[in-house]
């Protein structure tokens, strides 16, 4: 395993300095065993009983977030028709949000004791509360953890409008040719359509993959979400003003979903698709971690701690902060990178990185043989 399998054309904030990213240094390569890399810090982590459950933070935080639900509705009924429902649009598209980490929480088995009790608790809030697929999610994001940043196997990195790697980029044509070279500064604007993108794609999921697990109780919580949200929009407010509110709750959404997922791995280390990575070394090259703790840790849903969360994806949120220190520590032993930025800088590598990958898509409105000029 050599840096000639992982490019970082990026050159993410915290590894900018190191040139082609190893899994080891050459000092350290003949020492360290790959495997024991891990099992190596896992035991201290299991030993500081940091991979109990957390059930009274996940209490609390449910009861919160239903209030806080339950208060967005009644502000709703009472402001009635008044352009103000806008900001009770963007609370809604907040709040959604902040459910679907829950969810996200409850499949990767960080919230309940047992595998089928947390799946019962995601399904129930990602379908009915967020209105999106479990099923879905779950099949899309497992992949991803099993091989994040890995080309033709990471499905975050295939995208059907941003192009995430070079190759991707030169191959665009026409319209998608054009985005893509401007794909870092029109990203942000991009995100406005996610949240009505991951309600396409639920859908499209449901009712075009055979073999689904709760296909029929996933599409009849989502159809019944979507009829509660849809149905109180046009029923209290002027047609104008609800389809205004709909569509600031659900740029919000995807808004705030799409830029707490991109901080993550956008601009890391891209991974070869035949390169062979241990566990360890491949989770935490091509993760970022955001600072701000407790800050930080409820804005992102604890996916601020994302090298911790991908090495550690059962581990309760409240827990990830702790677990930081040791795996921090344990990298700077083992001299492997460790990225860890703030919030405005993590944004700023993401644009950096989109733009710098959408240069090698062909302009549509440029001559042939002046683009052929521009790239050499």
């Amino acid at each position: 395993m050599d840096g000639s399998h992982i490019s970082n054309p990026a050159a993410p904030t915290g590894a900018a300095s190191l040139g082609p990213i190893r899994a080891t240094s050459p000092r350290t390569a003949a020492k360290v065993d790959p495997i024991r890399q891990f099992t190596a810090v896992a035991h201290v982590i299991r030993e500081s009983g940091l991979l109990r459950r957390a059930r009274w933070f996940y209490l609390t935080l449910m009861t919160g977030l239903g209030l806080a639900l339950v208060a967005s509705g009644v502000g709703f009924v009472l402001l009635g028709d008044t352009w103000l429902q806008l900001l009770i649009a963007a609370a809604l598209g907040i709040l959604f949000t902040q459910f679907a980490f829950v969810s996200h929480e409850a499949a990767h088995r960080q919230v309940l004791d047992s595998g089928p009790a947390n799946d019962a608790l995601g399904r129930l809030v990602g379908t009915l509360l967020v209105g999106m697929s479990y099923s879905w999610w779950m099949n899309k994001h497992t992949r991803h953890h099993a091989n994040p940043n890995q080309v033709d196997r990471d499905p975050d990195i295939a995208g059907s409008i941003v192009a995430f790697t070079e190759e991707k980029a030169a191959n665009a044509r026409g319209f998608l040719a054009f985005v893509n070279r401007r794909q870092g500064w029109l990203f942000f604007p991009l995100l406005l359509l996610e949240g009505l993108n991951l309600y396409v794609q639920s859908y499209q999921w449901l009712l075009t993959r055979r073999g689904v697990k709760g296909r029929y109780f996933e599409l009849g919580m989502m159809t019944l979400r979507f009829a509660i949200v849809f149905g109180a929009a046009f029923w209290f407010l002027p047609l104008g003003l609800a389809f205004a509110f709909l569509g600031v709750k659900i740029a919000v959404f995807g808004l705030y979903m799409g830029a707490a997922f991109a901080v993550n791995h956008v601009g890391m280390p891209i991974i070869e698709r035949e390169a062979k990575l241990d566990f360890f070394t491949k989770q935490v090259l091509t993760s970022r971690n955001i600072r701000g703790g407790f800050f930080a840790s409820a804005i992102y849903g604890g996916l601020n701690y994302q090298v911790e969360h991908h090495l550690f994806p059962n581990m309760a949120r409240v827990h990830l902060a702790k677990t930081r220190r040791i795996v921090r520590e344990h990298c700077h032993t083992l001299d492997i990178p460790y990225t860890e930025t703030s919030i405005p800088a993590a944004y700023v590598a993401v644009v950096g990185y989109l733009n710098r990958v959408g240069r090698f898509a062909r302009d549509p409105f440029a001559c042939p043989v002046i683009g052929q000029y521009r790239r050499t």
